[in-house]
């Protein structure tokens, strides 16, 4: 990374070595063009983890990293790096020792499957809350913009991870709703980006303001993630109002967002061999004139 110019890097937990270059328990890290001011694993908050009836034991699948990086114009910002826990079943059947018919082999296997899915849901949606109330109380302290970016595992849309988007506020005036939501929730950096595309498209050609709309709706979005021949959106950068061309107090937007693709479209062993299973999102951020 300090080749490409990235002369700040940071992680906040360690993976485990099984034998000498062979690793598992993966951890997040971020790398920076600008200096990492204060670096920080977020921590579950106990109180919290007790009143959602949580074990006391509670911890995150991978350990959540938050930055402070000093981005020019901007200044200190909260940088958050996830990796949420995985679809991947967390109970497993074991076979081994038991005598059992291949039909009860089969629905045991099942049972295993369905619930096990179901806790690592449970898992990941725990992991999304308890991390957007520390973001929340992150910003009431400092007001700084915020960042989260990283593999969900889910899809947004999803009412497992769908606060992390919360757009509405219950028993509050509209005009409180407004002000507190722009201020504590993220928004898809996707959103932000169309929002801006359409603006552009507008402010090009009047007479075709219309048309112009309609094809901006019309762009697709390119997965993340490939299974089983189906794509879906696992990988996110939300970003706060500062980014948000449409917040008045803005002061940068979403110019471009892309998903590089090219290692899951079209592999070449010797270039891909070593490159994630995971489309990788980027976006470009400038300055609003």
């Amino acid at each position: 990374m300090h080749k490409q110019g990235y002369n700040y890097f940071e992680v906040v937990d360690q993976p485990t070595v099984i034998d000498d270059f062979i690793y598992k328990h993966p951890v997040v890290a971020i790398a920076s063009r600008y200096p990492i001011v204060e670096l920080h694993a977020v921590k579950e908050n106990p109180t919290l983890v007790q009143a959602l009836g949580l074990t006391d034991d509670f911890s995150f699948s991978r350990k959540i990293l938050r930055a402070t990086i000093d981005i020019p114009h901007i200044g200190h910002t909260d940088c958050y790096v996830v990796h949420l826990k995985s679809k991947r079943s967390m109970i497993e059947y074991c076979e081994q020792g038991k005598n059992h018919s291949s039909e009860k082999s089969i629905i045991e296997s099942f049972k295993a499957q369905v619930s096990g899915s179901w806790g690592s849901t449970i898992q990941r949606g725990t992991e999304a809350t308890l991390l957007m109330m520390e973001i929340i109380e992150r910003r009431e302290k400092t007001n700084y913009p915020m960042v989260l970016m990283g593999d969900f595992n889910n899809t947004l849309a999803d009412g497992v991870l769908s606060h992390l988007l919360t757009n509405t506020l219950r028993f509050v005036s509209l005009i409180d709703c407004d002000v507190y939501l722009a201020k504590y929730c993220l928004n898809d950096a996707w959103d932000l980006s169309q929002k801006v595309q359409c603006n552009n498209a507008k402010k090009d050609n009047e007479e075709n303001s219309i048309a112009s709309t309609e094809q901006n709706s019309l762009e697709t979005r390119n997965p993340t993630h490939y299974f089983g021949g189906k794509g879906s959106v696992l990988d996110y950068i939300l970003l706060s109002c500062e980014f948000d061309a449409s917040y008045h107090d803005s002061l940068y937007q979403v110019n471009e967002y892309q998903t590089y693709d090219r290692h899951l479209i079209n592999p070449i062993f010797d270039r891909d061999g070593e490159s994630t299973d995971h489309g990788i999102v980027l976006v470009t951020l400038t300055l609003r004139s």
